[in-house]
């Protein structure tokens, strides 16, 4: 291959990168907002946020994670994207996560978290869509069978149930 055609698949390569990594509008939520995402983001669709309903968090790739929790008896089967994979939507980037619940208890979650272990923000127990009085509609659940570390109360504490928001910090 010659210098020129080597610079030339250099150069489309780069470019292909640059405008992947440009803001992408996210569609607007057709049904109930879910989750509401701001912060250190860069796809929004609403001002200054990403918005989520429940059929544009279900077309994220889906995770499952069957583990004991303290709040259920034995092993519970849990699905939904991975965090990582909502922030990647939202085009965010930070060094923590504040999760906020429907009764504003909030948690606050290192970066380091969503990059280390497959944590997934559950929109489904058992198979079936989860409901507030179930701790839903979203769960912050960690894999804690698949990494006995994470049974800890650091870690239960930043499991947030009835999530209806993240703030992404610098």
């Amino acid at each position: 291959m010659t210098l020129f055609a080597r610079l030339s698949l250099a150069t489309i390569a780069a470019a292909s990168i640059a405008v992947s990594a440009v803001a992408q509008p996210l569609p607007q939520p057709e049904g109930p907002t879910l989750l509401s995402i701001t912060g250190q983001i860069d796809n929004t669709n609403a001002d200054g946020a990403a918005q989520f309903d429940l059929t544009m968090i279900e077309s994220l790739p889906q995770r499952e994670t069957v583990t004991t929790t303290p709040w259920f008896e034995g092993a519970q089967r849990f699905s939904g994207p991975l965090l990582s994979d909502l922030m990647a939507a939202s085009g965010a980037s930070g060094s923590e996560l504040r999760i906020i619940a429907i009764n504003d208890y909030a948690a606050t979650m290192p970066w380091a978290d969503i990059e280390s272990v497959p944590v997934i923000l559950a929109v489904r127990h058992n198979g079936e869509t989860m409901s507030v009085r179930d701790k839903g509609p979203l769960f912050v659940i960690y894999p804690f069978d698949e990494h006995p570390e994470l049974h800890d109360e650091v870690y239960f504490s930043r499991s947030v149930w009835q999530v209806t928001a993240i703030e992404v910090l610098p």
